[in-house]
């Protein structure tokens, strides 16, 4: 009898805390992205497999979630051999409404670009990325922690605060004292229309491995970068331009200028013609990046078979210091799944 009694108390307890604690229900999404592409440059045909892109996102808790992105890229120069990198792990808490607490390995909040489009070359408006990418004019990602807020108020402000191990560091550990900073802000005043400005400040230390090469002096770098892009029923007009100021101990402050512009205009919801212009000049004596003046237009058209699907042709001309004169063709096929 008394035993009976202590198990009816248990199952009293443990049906109060049903009520008393609240459920929730994981929720994790896998989603895939890969494309492939078929070019024509200086008479020869090439077929190319793009990025395969592995993104995970998971709602935790309802203040917890987590964000996966991994990628895998096959050798240029070995066929049969293929490399995998973390691009992105981001756990996020959510502080307080729209405020957010987020640590790990993030995209470097410090342009439209990288802050919106992860590697699924579908939501591309373009086949590639701007060329101040290629050139690695800003730090593609950082590592650390950040705060974020976005949608605040009647301009849906937004901004994000970002302490990382900055340029030369590993994503598990940092080989100098110094820390990257990033500050970013913009505001969405109207549907379609997202206006920023950001600053990113390191020092990258001397003998650190970075654009594939030895960093020979310590360069105390600060990029000031601006942005406004607007996405409406009928117009794609995106902008961006960066300075990059970098100070050496060998060579003194030198500055070097990186910008595109695109703009795409829709002749139906799936058809998309559009323009992009690129320019990147460096100063003399710039040791951090690779100095190679560099001028293209490309231009191309879009066709949007659905959301997860986009078929794109596109033509580039591109002049450098170094190769001269470039021409080149590019169809690409990209989706998800």
């Amino acid at each position: 009898m008394i035993l009976r009694k202590g198990m009816l108390y248990y199952v009293i307890f443990f049906w109060s805390l049903s009520f008393s604690i609240p459920a929730f229900s994981q929720t994790t999404q896998i989603r895939g992205f890969i494309d492939v592409m078929a070019g024509v440059q200086q008479n020869k045909l090439s077929f190319t497999l793009g990025e395969q892109d592995l993104f995970i996102t998971s709602e935790l808790s309802d203040r917890f979630s987590f964000l996966g992105e991994s990628v895998f890229r096959f050798n240029a120069s070995s066929p049969t051999t293929f490399s995998v990198s973390i691009e992105r792990v981001v756990i996020k808490y959510n502080i307080a409404g729209n405020h957010n607490l987020l640590v790990g390995k993030h995209h470097t909040p410090i342009n439209y670009w990288n802050d919106t489009y992860h590697h699924g070359r579908v939501f591309f408006p373009t086949i590639f990325r701007p060329l101040l990418f290629d050139a690695n004019i800003i730090p593609l990602h950082s590592t650390g922690i950040s705060f974020q807020g976005h949608n605040l108020g009647d301009w849906k402000f937004g901004y994000d605060l970002m302490l990382g191990n900055g340029i030369g560091s590993s994503d598990v550990q940092d080989n100098d004292k110094r820390k990257s900073i990033t500050a970013a802000v913009h505001v969405k005043p109207i549907e379609g229309l997202r206006v920023g400005v950001s600053w990113y400040n390191d020092e990258i230390a001397k003998g650190a491995k970075a654009h594939d090469m030895v960093i020979l002096s310590r360069v105390k770098q600060n990029l000031f970068t601006g942005s406004a892009s607007y996405f409406g029923k009928k117009f794609e007009v995106l902008g961006e331009g960066t300075l990059g100021v970098n100070h050496s101990d060998s060579t003194g402050k030198k500055n070097t200028i990186a910008s595109y512009v695109y703009g795409g205009f829709k002749i139906t919801e799936k058809i998309v013609p559009y323009l992009r212009l690129d320019q990147l000049h460096f100063q003399d004596g710039e040791i951090f990046y690779h100095n190679n003046n560099t001028t293209s237009i490309v231009v191309g058209v879009r066709y949007n078979l659905n959301y997860l699907t986009a078929v794109k042709l596109e033509f580039q001309h591109q002049k450098t210091d170094m190769e001269g004169r470039m021409n080149k063709v590019t169809a690409q096929l990209a989706i998800g799944f």
